[in-house]
């Protein structure tokens, strides 16, 4: 098997376009592939009975292949337990192309600065034409207007929401954007990207306007919604997405708790506080909260006063099947992707217009929701029917104010 899979490999590396090799035989060499690898990460070919499995199949995920034959539409197998994407598939291979595209497309638009220049060299892109520069970027933009634009089907009971600042230039002067994300999760336990757009700052307006686009896009059954207390989006959360609790994210929440004391007590004063979200439910939390309150309250009234008034806020998730608390009392989930959209920001430094910046986040976020798709579920469906039976808040009811 090991020397069958080595042989298929050799193949796939070495095949040329002008070979005349027809798309569907590459695609029964990649589909035998895949089906190789997953027997060897399963421990048993299909329908086979053996004390060696370790895993079972669980269906495919469909995904384009961009071959020099043409695009291929591959059936990936789906696991039980775990993730798997094929070796020969090349993860963010679309995001690079876009970073790509916009470091060209500076040239293009007068703002080349030396720092650019250099990463071009670095990239080997010396002998690029205008004509497949702009080519490029048609090609992305137009997946990334279908991917932004999809229709939402089905309902989302949690979702996260996030921003970053972006560098762009506008009428020759760099300014600030804000870059706002959302994910959300399915009833059926998946995360999905559920859209994002760029602003000319993160104000209660241009929330509004990016959460009414999501409902507009068929976002529903919202439950409760994980971000930060910036006080633009809670207004925004509130009016849109009335009926949704709203957890304020714990991480953030303990840094600002903090931030009112001194160093050497941070310490202590943390650990006291994670008592709170270390009970077992919601009301034994509530009972803890307020004697945790009543502690600080003589030495650090700042402290007590705020943690008081954040409560509720805080704790929203426990309202919720306990299997999910872990994933749903922060922003974590979604900071880690906003982390990658950074990393790739601060190769370009400064965007040459807002179009490109939302081409290279765009572009970063699908193939994030690609490799989600061949990925085990983020809550397991089991837990995920638990939701269905739990009391919280009422039965989210978006509105779309005309």
């Amino acid at each position: 098997m090991t020397d069958l899979k080595i042989a298929l490999m050799e193949l796939l590396r070495k095949y040329q376009p002008d070979q005349d090799m027809v798309r569907e035989g590459l695609q029964l060499l990649a589909e035998a592939l895949m089906e190789l690898e997953v027997t060897e990460k399963v421990g048993a070919g299909r329908y086979e009975r053996t004390s060696e499995r370790t895993n079972y199949r669980n269906g495919y995920r469909l995904r384009n292949w961009d071959t020099r034959v043409g695009t291929i539409a591959l059936r990936i197998p789906r696991l039980r337990q775990g993730g798997y994407l094929p070796c020969f598939l090349e993860p963010r291979r679309r995001a690079e192309r876009a970073l790509l595209s916009v470091i060209q497309e500076a040239y293009v638009h007068g703002v080349s600065t030396r720092k650019v220049d250099d990463l071009v060299q670095a990239l080997g892109l010396e002998g690029v034409s205008k004509s497949e520069v702009s080519r490029i970027c048609q090609e992305l933009d137009e997946k990334m207007a279908q991917f932004r634009n999809r229709p939402l089907d089905g309902e989302y009971p949690y979702v996260w929401l996030d921003a970053k600042a972006v560098k762009t230039r506008e009428n020759d002067r760099v300014v600030n954007m804000a870059a706002v994300v959302a994910v959300g999760v399915r009833t059926t336990g998946d995360r999905e990207v559920l859209g994002f757009d760029l602003g000319p700052a993160e104000t209660y307006e241009f929330w509004v306007t990016f959460l009414r686009s999501l409902v507009r896009r068929g976002l529903g059954g919202v439950r409760l919604v994980i971000s930060d207390a910036h006080e633009g989006l809670r207004q925004a959360i509130a009016e849109v997405l009335q009926g949704a609790a709203w957890q304020r994210c714990r991480v953030h929440f303990m840094r600002n708790l903090l931030g009112y004391v001194p160093k050497p007590a941070q310490s202590i004063v943390a650990a006291l506080v994670r008592t709170v979200f270390a009970q077992p439910d919601i009301e034994a939390a509530r009972e803890q909260l307020d004697r945790v309150v009543a502690s600080l309250g003589r030495r650090y009234p700042k402290v007590a006063a705020l943690l008081s008034e954040a409560a509720e806020d805080v704790l929203a998730y426990m309202a919720f099947p306990r299997e999910h608390w872990q994933k749903i009392h922060s922003t974590n989930p979604l900071e880690r992707l906003m982390r990658e959209i950074g990393r790739r920001v601060d190769v370009v430094g400064i965007f040459p217009n807002a179009a490109a910046a939302l081409r290279l986040i765009g572009a970063v976020l699908q193939e994030q929701e690609d490799e989600w798709r061949v990925q085990r579920r983020y809550l397991s469906m089991q837990s995920m029917a638990k939701l269905a039976l739990t009391p919280s808040e009422p039965e989210a009811a978006l509105v779309l104010d005309a």
